[in-house]
């Protein structure tokens, strides 16, 4: 059987982007694979935390490029909560550690 060609998209369903889950609508979709296709196209292969959807197909450069963007952003985003996560865990931890000084808790054996 000869294979099936599936033709470029130019954009996702619905006109959303590629992170964004046609099954959930989680805006989480991330790629599983992507190499070039044909054309200056993309193969991508695309999967949702949030549902378990897999898919993906064949895109366009412009509609990759948006989801590498996105992507980019998510990233920024995550790096950002993990700073502020950890400053919160760090200042937590030193506001026990003077509280315990204070209390003279903490002796030379502990150490």
């Amino acid at each position: 059987m000869p294979e099936r060609k599936t033709a470029p998209q130019t954009r996702p369903d619905l006109g959303r982007g590629l992170e964004i889950c046609p099954s959930c609508n989680s805006e989480l979709v991330y790629p599983l694979d992507w190499e070039p296709g044909e054309s200056g196209h993309w193969r991508v292969g695309l999967r949702c935390p949030d549902c378990e959807w897999v898919g993906g197909g064949v895109y366009s450069q412009d509609v990759v490029d948006a989801f590498d963007e996105a992507l980019d952003l998510g990233t920024e985003e995550l790096l950002e909560a993990l700073t502020l996560l950890t400053r919160a865990n760090l200042e937590e931890q030193v506001e026990r550690f003077l509280a315990a000084l204070e209390s003279d808790l903490i002796l030379p054996e502990d150490f």
